[in-house]
This record gives C-alpha cells, structure tokens and sequence, in this order.
C-alpha cells in the first residue's frame, strides 16, 4: 500500500471534496439506518394488533428506546393516532427517508467520484510533462506500447482506487459503525449471532488479495507487451504487408493475446470463488439470525419480537452489499498498487540530462570545438566516437561524411544535448555546453532529423512548429526554400492538406522537405541537416541547396551525409570512420589527399555514370 501514498497529495489539493464526500457517505447511511428501526416498529404494531380485538393496542415508546432520538420522537407521535393511520404515516416517512438518503447518495457520488476525474487528469498531465523532460536514452529502452499503457490503463486503474474503491470502503465503515451500534443497543446476542461469519470473511480476504495482487501485477506487465506489439503493428503496416508477413504477425499477436487471456482468466477464476463465497457467508448469517431470534420469541426471551428479527434481516441486507463489496474493493484497490507501483518506478526516473548551475543563457553566435570526444551508447555499449577533435566557426558551412555507423548522427545529438559525452568536452562560443541550458541550446539549433517525423495534422501546422507565431507568409518562404510550395499547391487542400500519421499520405523526398521548412522557418545560428536529403533526386537538391545559399548567409551550418554533394562549396568537410576523424579539409583539399574521401568521391562518379 506504500505506492499508493503518492496520491495523498492529490488528496490534499481535492481535500474539501474529499471531506465533503465522506460528511454525505455518513449522512446517506444514517438516514438509512432508520429505515430498519421504523420497519420493526411497524411489524410489532401490526403483529400486537393481531391479538387486540378492536385492532388499537398501543406500544410504549420504551420499548424503543435503543433506536435513535429521530425514530424515538416519531414513534411518540405515532402512539398517539389510530392504527391504519400510523400504518399510512409510516410508509410515508419511510418513502421520505429514502428520497432523502438517495439526495446524499448523489451527493456522495458527486463529490467523490468527480474528485477521482480530477486526480486522474492531474496524474496524466503530470506523466505525460514527466515524458517530455526525460533524455533519449530512456525512450531507447522503453518501448512506446508500455509507455501508452503507463498513462491510460494504469492511470484508469488508479482511478478506481481514488474513486469508487474509496466511495465504497467509506460507505462500508458507515454502514458497519451504524449497524452494529443500534444492533448492540438492540440485543447484544442476536448481534454476535449474526456477525459470526465475519471473521471466516477476513481471513479469506487475506489470503484471497495477496493472490490478486501477485495475478494483476502479471496482467498489467503483459497487457503493456501486448499494447507494445498492436503499436508496433499498426506504424510498420507497410512493411508488413510489403512482406506478406501478415499472418505471422497475427500469430505472434495471439501468443501474446494468449498468454494474457489465460492470467487475466486465471485472475477472474479466483474472483469468481471469493465473490459467491461472500454471498454464501451473508446468506448464513441471515438464516442463523432468523433462527436465533425465532426461537427466541417462542421461549419468551425477554425482549425478544418479530419486529427486532426484521430489523436484524433488514441490518443484515444493508450490510449484504458493502461487505460483499469488500472482495471488488480490495480487488480493486490490490490493482491500484500494482498500477500505482509501475506509475512510481516511472515518474521517479530522473533525466540524465541535467541543467547545471550557473546556468548560461547568452545567444549562441556559432563557434563549435570538439575537444577529444569519447561517447558510448548506454543502452546498447557500442562506442560511436573515439577521440574525436574537431572546430567548426561560425558561419561556416561544414559537410560530415562516413557510411553508416561511423557516428556522424551521433554528433548532431551530443551538439542538441539530447545525451551527455563520458570524455572530453563539447564548447559552445568557447562555453562548455554543459554551462548553458540544454533547452536554450535546442531553441537556438535547427535541427532536421535523419528519420522524418510529421504529425497528423496540416501541412502548415507540420512546418509552423518550429515556430509557433510565423506567419502565413513566413511559412510560404520557408516551403519555397525546401522546394517543397510547388507541389504543396498542387494538392486539392494546399498548405491545408492532412498528411495523415508520421506524414504516411507523402513521398520520402516530400516529408524531408517540409521538415527542412519546419527547420528554416526557425531561423537559428546553427543548422544542422543530417542526411535530410536522401530520398530526393540530385535535380531537387541541388534547387534546394541554391535556395539555401542566401539563407545560410552568416550562419553555422552541418550537412550530415552518406555522399558527396558537388552543388554546394563547403568550408570545410569531415570524413569519419568508425567513430573517428580520418580526414577533414576542403573538397580540392581532400581529393589532392587520395584517401577515403578520394575513394568515396571516385565510386560515386562511377555510379552517377552508370545510372
């Protein structure tokens, strides 16, 4: 249960609906509680009736005197009028009654469970502002299913708890405090009788709940793998039905499915035993009740009546639903804790990236030192740099080229700060990069990913966000210099056009383009493009590249790539190899050189002759 203190301070923020629900929890319980006191009263009225002649037999209200002060006083009024009337009367007051405690049962309702709605929505803004401050090698080794899971199923099932589960555990320590005081009041031993089962209800419940929690722990963790593979499923339908891999994908789907069914069943198999086992215990209770108190009034036990038998039944009916609740509640409750548990371990993953103090927040004018990096990927304990050194000024226009996996995307994520080097340092404007704000840095560095990421929403709204106040017409000049207006105006609903999820209504070469706009439109110091035109034809390029040219007049640009790119003059050009720096000069520089960038250009030549 010590997960589920995280919650105490939601119930703080919420504490006068919480404390106006449980006032009303109490007032709907004790207006119901008189209902069984009246209803005996009547009973021994009409059955003392039966042996008067004239039908008037009136009973002393001292004989009522464990009731409450309410039903006390209107007995005393009742005593006094004739019988068919105090009958009519009661019924009435009975049926008030009812109105009355159903007012407050709404109440309850309103406060409470509306205050569960509140704590959920505050539990999901806080998960999903946790989501957006934690680093990229969190998001390496958590899969996006189980990250869904974590803010939907999760949090519903916490609501349960701050919910329903608290409505009825409040509402069962009502129903039990009133009950079994007047019962007492009443008869000591009809009491005891009648509570006789419950301790065989409490130790079943102990046993019962650890086995539903260990069951709901299982669920939760194979629900989150089972939300993992439909995620993965639906954003690779392409590929999958590029390789007629449908059918193994349904298979692998209902193994997991399978697995899942038979603990969910397996869990749904002991509820169904504990819950009929409640029934079972109340239903014994009322049996025994009626039989101790009958033969009571046979013997003539002092203060024995069929008026208290009915008022034990009606206590015990009362009690029939809240304790057989006690099984969902604690069901309930066990799920909570195992939700809540997966919530904590989550939220109290702290970023690896961390603002240190004093924290830098000049403007970045574009100089860049790469002084003797070392950088290892946590997750996967590849190192993609080795000792890499290298100087880029400002304004410069520097190309970074390698084939795959010679760290070239790694650079641009250690200059975002998306990850932290373990040797060596990074400087910004002779300032190590560690000394700014890492969201400063990310305002100021315009950034086109090598995996395109659109979301599904407009063509305008894909390139307005790299800035939220642009402009219609600053977003035009953008889309111009991408290459990318022309065939926007072409589509029936232009800048308006849908682009469906991750953009899947455009071409390769298309969502590069607009996220190439996204990035201008953001008119920062430092670009960086990495290898953001790949799936685009050299005419295309090169119409963007000379778009570009005025544009990058003055700012520190980084072209990211796998082939040499003849259309623009770089100052400067990097080859890497296997995380290092094999040669850096400018494009006649290295060619003079005759080696890797030598050799890289000569195949590329070849290719381009022969396509």
């Amino acid at each position: 249960m010590k997960e589920l203190s995280a919650l105490n301070k939601y119930f703080w923020k919420y504490r006068w609906r919480f404390i106006l629900g449980i006032f009303f929890v109490i007032l709907t319980n004790y207006f119901r509680i008189l209902s069984p006191q009246l209803t005996g009263y009547v009973v021994n009225t009409v059955v003392s009736s039966i042996d008067v002649k004239n039908g008037q037999h009136i009973i002393s209200s001292t004989h009522y005197h464990e009731y409450d002060f309410i039903v006390q006083l209107i007995i005393q009024k009742f005593n006094q009028i004739p019988f068919k009337s105090k009958i009519f009367y009661t019924g009435l007051i009975l049926f008030l009654i009812a109105i009355i405690s159903g007012v407050f049962m709404f109440l309850m309702r309103q406060t409470v469970i509306v205050m569960s709605r509140h704590i959920e929505y505050d539990q999901k803004n806080e998960i999903y502002a946790h989501y957006q401050q934690l680093d990229m090698a969190f998001y390496k080794t958590h899969s996006t299913g189980d990250l869904m899971n974590r803010i939907s199923e999760d949090v519903s099932r916490v609501r349960m708890y701050t919910g329903p589960a608290i409505m009825y555990f409040a509402n069962l320590a009502a129903v039990i405090g009133f009950s079994l005081y007047f019962m007492l009041q009443s008869d000591v031993k009809l009491t005891l009788v009648a509570l006789c089962p419950l301790p065989i209800l409490a130790i079943t419940l102990f046993f019962v709940n650890n086995i539903i929690n260990k069951k709901s722990e299982r669920i939760q963790s194979q629900l989150s793998d089972l939300t993992t593979n439909a995620q993965e499923s639906y954003s690779g339908i392409r590929v999958i039905k590029s390789f007629v891999q449908e059918n193994a994908m349904i298979g692998f789907f209902k193994s997991n499915s399978e697995k899942y069914r038979i603990n969910a069943l397996e869990l749904a198999k002991t509820e169904a035993i504990y819950f009929p086992s409640m029934a079972l215990l109340i239903g014994l209770s009322t049996l025994i009740t009626i039989m101790v108190g009958s033969l009571d009034v046979i013997h003539h036990v002092p203060g024995a009546n069929i008026g208290k038998i009915a008022e034990f039944v009606m206590y015990i009916q009362m009690l029939t639903f809240p304790v057989s609740a006690i099984g969902w509640t604690a069901s309930i409750t066990q799920r909570a804790v195992a939700s809540q548990k997966r919530i904590n371990e989550f939220l109290l993953t702290e970023p690896t990236i961390k603002n240190e103090c004093p924290i830098i927040d000049n403007s970045l004018k574009g100089d860049i030192q790469f002084n003797h990096i070392n950088f290892t990927y946590s997750h996967t304990g590849i190192q993609a740099i080795k000792d890499l050194t290298f100087t880029i000024s400002a304004g410069e226009k520097v190309a970074i080229l390698g084939k795959i996996g010679a760290g070239k995307s790694t650079i641009a994520q250690l200059l975002l700060r998306m990850y932290d080097v373990q040797n060596g340092s990074i400087t910004l404007d002779e300032i190590p990069i560690n000394k700014f704000d890492k969201e400063l840095i990310r305002k100021q560095i315009s950034y086109v990913p090598q995996d395109v990421f659109l979301f599904s929403d407009t063509i305008e709204n894909n390139i307005r966000f790299g800035k939220d106040n642009a402009s219609l017409d600053e977003i035009v000049i953008a889309a111009k210099n991408a290459g990318i207006y022309n065939e926007i105006m072409h589509f029936p609903d232009g800048l308006n056009t849908i682009v469906g999820e991750r953009g899947v209504t455009l071409s390769g070469g298309q969502k590069q383009r607009i996220s190439i706009a996204r990035a201008i439109l953001k008119d920062s110091k430092i670009l960086i493009f990495d290898d953001c035109l790949s799936a685009i034809d050299s005419k295309t390029e090169q119409q963007i590249l000379e778009n570009l040219t005025p544009y990058l007049a003055g700012k520190t640009a980084i072209f990211i790539t796998h082939r040499i790119s003849t259309y623009f003059k770089f100052d400067k050009i990097l080859v890497l190899e296997e995380g290092k720096l094999a040669e850096i000069g400018s494009h006649e520089e290295l060619l003079k050189q005759k080696g890797l960038y030598f050799e890289m250009f000569e195949r590329q030549s070849k290719e381009q002759k022969n396509a």
